[in-house]
């Protein structure tokens, strides 16, 4: 991960960060987009962690078709991602990628909230929440 940092002659200005929880590969954005295009009634892809598998959670992704009263829209070149309010925390700094090969095709995630991740790489455990970004 990269980090920017801003300077100013103004000492008096104030530097506000304008991040995204999380950010999206010029892949991920396609493929949202496609999905978008296949599915009218879709305005997004919500994103959820899931307590599952053998290291502790999980991601959960599944068609939205209107936004949570809690959930973070994240627009990103017309792709929108829906972040559930349980998985803000633990997605923050995350970039989601799509990756095809010949044998699968998935979103994959760096998430750097990642303490260690299981064998097959399908769940994980997060750091502790004074840890995360």
């Amino acid at each position: 991960m990269t980090a920017a940092f801003g300077t100013s002659s103004k000492p008096s200005q104030k530097f506000m960060a304008n991040k995204s929880a999380i950010i999206m590969t010029s892949n991920a954005v396609k493929r949202i987009k496609t999905l978008m295009k296949e599915k009218p009634d879709m305005i997004g892809l919500r994103i959820g962690v899931k307590q599952k598998g053998c290291n502790g959670f999980s991601y959960q992704l599944e068609y939205a078709t209107e936004k949570n009263k809690f959930d973070e829209e994240v627009i990103q070149d017309g792709a929108c991602i829906l972040i559930d309010k349980k998985a803000q925390l633990s997605l923050l700094g995350t970039e989601m990628d799509y990756v095809e090969t010949k044998i699968a095709s998935q979103f994959v995630f760096k998430n750097p909230n990642i303490k260690e991740t299981c064998g097959c790489g399908e769940s994980f455990s997060l750091l502790q929440n004074e840890q995360i970004l």
